[in-house]
């Protein structure tokens, strides 16, 4: 393949003169970048990057030099458009399209709008040291995101590479780990990746008491579980006991049933209307990264309840809105499923969740009592789908014997939205 066109030579594309160099820049600085690296930043008029990077260059890049602000986000498109007449580039840490800067430039631009010249990464640098493949090691990263979405990665054995926020986050991800019960997982700290003052630090989670070193660093976590830790598995039906509740609770097998039917998938919208204690929402969230919920709860106490599980649960990510439904709704962007776990009865609930749902889209509601029974039965009639009861029986003691307590029986319906706005059963009838 023969190398990209310097900047010079490049056609005027896009809303910006030329395309946008992004440049990958490790650790290593200006000697471990490549000629093409080289000469597109000395061409550049204007160099855009964080204080750190931009101090990485030496005075042969005389281009403007604009440091990022904070937001940084908000800031892209201004910064594009007021330097639009000029050849642009721009420093991004290691590999730009790896949790770096480079999404939101190819979001403004597109790719036809970008030349990426990326640089190792620090997740490519790290298992080179430590000897991981890099496919079977799970990335998290921590910069800019909640420390508690580490905890849904936590599985005996498993390989993480954390990114960090800061010199601080070793000790946050220890204290973390020793929380959740993986306090005997060792952890690496690796500082300034590829540099000369690249430095390791080695521990164990639940006795870490280094000092914070350098804000550069990733942490390699081998997940080791204490005897008593809870087991969380990838699938739903996490433990009850997993959850903080108040008897407001989708039980364990009745919600592995539920989140079967609402099939969730990588990028997809739940409403969760009646939330409890968040428990389908966020079984939902842990089926995959990219997947979104909201949970409507109308108990201020339970809505609080809510989020401290799904920190807890490692999908701090959830939203948790305070209202009763339908009139919470009203704001919400249009889901791709609905789960209805309370409130069946109240005016124009259905009905709502209904006309909201995405063509395609799945609805799925609970009850256990015969008035909401009623009203399901009646939907299903009217609108198909597939109409089920599901009983629970536990064993327990019965004097020196044991018998089984059967659990209240839950009626479920659910449905598949079609393109007509009519329905069809999960089965695949029409209806």
């Amino acid at each position: 393949m023969p190398p990209p066109p310097s900047p010079a030579q490049l056609p005027h594309t896009g809303p910006v003169s030329a395309p946008v160099f992004v440049v990958g820049i490790g650790a290593d600085g200006w000697p471990g970048l490549s000629g093409t690296a080289r000469e597109a930043l000395r061409e550049a008029e204007v160099l855009i990057g964080g204080a750190r990077q931009l101090d990485l260059l030496p005075p042969e890049c005389a281009g403007a030099r604009v440091g990022w602000p904070s937001p940084l986000r908000p800031a892209v498109p201004r910064l594009l458009a007021e330097h639009r007449e000029r050849r642009i580039a721009v420093l991004a840490s290691g590999d730009p399209m790896f949790y770096g800067i480079g999404r939101a430039l190819a979001e403004e631009l597109g790719p036809e709008g970008l030349r990426v010249l990326p640089h190792p990464s620090s997740v490519s640098y790290a298992c080179a040291r430590l000897g991981w493949p890099l496919e079977d090691t799970e990335v998290v990263t921590l910069v800019g995101r909640p420390a508690a979405r580490l905890a849904a990665s936590l599985y005996e054995g498993r390989r993480l590479l954390v990114l960090s926020a800061d010199a601080s986050t070793p000790a946050t991800v220890a204290a973390l780990l020793t929380a959740h019960g993986f306090g005997p997982s060792g952890m690496r700290v690796l500082e300034q990746l590829g540099g000369e003052a690249e430095a390791y630090v080695d521990g164990v989670a639940e006795t870490w008491t280094h000092a914070p070193g350098d804000r550069l660093n990733v942490i390699a976590v081998e997940c080791r579980a204490s005897a008593d830790a809870l087991r969380l598995g990838t699938v739903p039906g996490l433990p009850d006991e997993a959850y903080e509740h108040d008897g407001q609770l989708t039980k364990r097998h009745i919600r592995a049933a539920t989140l079967g039917a609402l099939a969730p998938a990588p990028g997809e919208l739940l409403w969760d209307v009646g939330g409890g204690s968040g428990s389908i929402a966020i079984e939902w969230l842990r089926a995959h990264p990219s997947c979104r919920a909201v949970s409507v709860e109308r108990d201020p106490v339970r809505a609080e309840r809510i989020t401290r599980n799904a920190d807890r649960l490692g999908v701090p990510g959830l939203r948790v809105v305070t209202g009763p439904a339908p009139s919470a709704l009203a704001e919400l962007d249009a889901p791709d499923a609905v789960f209805i776990g309370g409130g069946l009865t109240a005016p124009g609930l259905l009905e709502t969740c209904w006309e909201a749902l995405r063509p395609g889209g799945r609805l799925v509601a609970n009850t256990v009592t015969l008035e909401s029974e009623a009203l399901l039965a009646a939907r299903h009639k009217e609108f198909g789908g597939e109409l089920v009861r599901l009983a629970v029986a536990h064993a327990v003691p019965v004097g020196g014997f044991t018998g089984w307590r059967q659990a209240m029986p839950v009626t479920q319906w659910s449905v598949i939205k079609s393109s007509g706005s009519g329905a069809r059963s999960h089965k695949g009838d029409r209806s």
